[in-house]
């Protein structure tokens, strides 16, 4: 009985989970990317909200902002959090994040198509999926700005839409019904590769790995890894169980990563595919 159940469960994940196009998620993202650079504050950075908006109002969900300044290196910058709400019937909610904000590089023009355009249409997919799909408990995607930092990374600098995001939802109590926040960056990557985040919440680790090999993916979730500063952070320091799936080995020696090099052509519609197979799958199994 116990390992018929167990089969049941993992069939309807898989069948929610083939619903998830890794061609409709390259096609958002090179939409995005078409913007430009996008840091926080920037014209191009509201013409991709606004997109992202437009997108989200054809569909079954609650729109909401999160807009605050964030004090930054280079003096106030406006920022604004895009948060999408797909109601269920529990007092339950599960989140999934990325950032859509690319990281203001003086003299290079910086496209961000993994890191933030691949988050960016990877969440514009998923959203798609989810909005056909029965769910029990509420299901939330935010897109977070402000996760670059203005120049070096110190605990202060970055991160700055989840940090305010949680630290509001704790005010509001929102943070209370969230069971899991699942957290996705530079995960377009040709040659995917998901280091084992090592401050994610261990049996989220556990069930995203285990999935994985379930569903014939092992191979790009990698068996080592180590700590990652991202959004998942200011969750997990607020106690919520999180997990950073991230591709932090973008080229040869990383040499893709906050460069001009990272362009369109470096991404794969398999790689966001097998990413967006494996979550589904793990939200129908939580």
């Amino acid at each position: 009985m116990h390992r018929s159940k167990a089969l049941l469960i993992l069939l309807a994940a898989t069948a929610w989970a083939g619903d998830f196009s890794g061609a409709a998620a390259l096609q958002f993202t090179a939409k995005a990317v078409a913007f430009g650079p996008r840091p926080s504050g920037s014209e191009a950075n509201r013409k991709l909200q606004a997109y992202i908006e437009s997108q989200l109002k054809m569909l079954r969900c609650q729109i909401s902002f999160d807009s605050f300044t964030a004090n930054t290196p280079i003096g106030p910058v406006p920022m604004r959090n895009i948060i999408a709400r797909f109601p269920g019937t529990s007092d339950r909610a599960f989140v999934v994040t990325g950032h859509f904000d690319t990281k203001p590089i003086a003299g290079m023009p910086f496209l961000g198509a993994n890191d933030g355009g691949s988050s960016t249409g990877f969440l514009l997919e998923l959203a798609r999926v989810i909005n056909s799909s029965p769910h029990a408990d509420d299901i939330i995607l935010v897109w977070f700005d402000g996760e670059e930092a203005f120049g070096e990374w110190p605990d202060t600098n970055g991160v700055y839409g989840s940090r305010h995001l949680a630290d509001k939802w704790a005010a509001d109590g929102t943070i209370a019904r969230v069971r899991a926040l699942i957290n996705v960056d530079m995960i377009g990557d040709k040659d995917l590769g998901i280091i084992d985040e090592e401050n994610s919440t261990p049996s989220l680790r556990r069930l995203f790995w285990r999935t994985a090999a379930e569903m014939g993916y092992g191979q790009y979730f990698l068996e080592s890894g180590f700590g990652t500063e991202d959004d998942h952070a200011p969750f997990l320091n607020k106690h919520v169980p999180a997990i950073d799936l991230i591709d932090f080995d973008y080229g040869p020696d990383n040499a893709y990563w906050h460069t001009e090099k990272d362009t369109m052509d470096k991404l794969s519609a398999h790689s966001l595919e097998v990413v967006g197979n494996v979550v589904l799958a793990v939200l129908r199994k939580l």
